[in-house]
């Protein structure tokens, strides 16, 4: 693969100031792509995150907001038309990912997640459509889960909104495809990442996996970049699992 063959393309990284988000995004830099890095509050991490991707050669854009709220999402995107005038890539990857027993779970908390996870990738994708529609060449991929496949206790809102996004790709491919906009979901395993307390995996079915060992953020990211790539055209509406072999597909 060409590791340049993106020289001049903008990419929007969603949830990019830490773990598997920030990865994408400097994969996507060291591919020639300039960055729109993206947090909900995290200002640390963001610049952190554009940092790295400046080491890169590429240049990058702070952008904060809430994605399911309109009004920051029309900022965003007013920000990305500003500094860079086009946008080649989205990378919906922000996501919550909380453990709750659903006999416990109240419709507040199940919103929460949906809000997140299902409705903020409608209102990003949707409020990106035009610019991706003027590049010619565009990439849109969703980051999925390993669970939406294989099922797990105390995370039925966050498997539903993974499954959600599943057929969110492939209708989404089989509408924006033949405009040459190339659509897909990597979903990870179980990757090694910073979380906080209250959001990390007990009861995750990826624990076990034929590699016997948990995944770096940087193989999921580089899997994204191959699909962002020239050599990756030929791909679309395709769920592509980087799991260690927990789940055969």
């Amino acid at each position: 693969m060409n590791t340049r063959n993106q020289q001049g393309k903008v990419a929007l990284v969603t949830g990019s100031s830490k773990n598997i988000g920030r990865a994408i995004a400097v994969a996507l830099a060291r591919q020639g792509c300039n960055i729109v890095v993206h947090a909900a509050q995290n200002r640390q991490g963001a610049e952190a995150s554009l940092k790295l991707v400046q080491a890169e050669g590429a240049q990058g854009l702070i952008s904060l907001g809430d994605l399911s709220d309109s009004a920051q999402l029309e900022r965003i995107f007013s920000e990305i038309k500003e500094h860079f005038g086009r946008l080649d890539i989205l990378v919906n990857n922000a996501a919550v990912r909380p453990e709750l027993p659903f006999a416990e779970m109240t419709y507040a908390d199940w919103r929460q997640v949906m809000s997140v996870n299902v409705d903020a990738v409608f209102q990003t994708t949707h409020a990106a459509l035009e610019l991706l529609q003027q590049s010619g060449q565009a990439t849109i991929i969703n980051i999925g889960g390993l669970t939406a496949h294989t099922g797990a206790a105390n995370r039925v809102h966050v498997i539903t909104s993974k499954s959600a996004i599943v057929g969110f790709t492939r209708g989404l491919a089989h509408e924006l495809s033949p405009q040459g906009i190339m659509v897909n979901c990597v979903s990870p395993g179980l990757i090694d990442t910073v979380r906080d307390e209250n959001n990390r995996p007990q009861h995750h079915a990826s624990r076990s996996n034929l590699v016997n060992r948990r995944g770096r953020p940087e193989e999921v990211a580089e899997v994204v970049a191959y699909l962002c790539s020239e050599s990756g055209r030929y791909i679309t509406g395709q769920t592509i699992h980087v799991n260690g072999g927990a789940y055969l597909s």
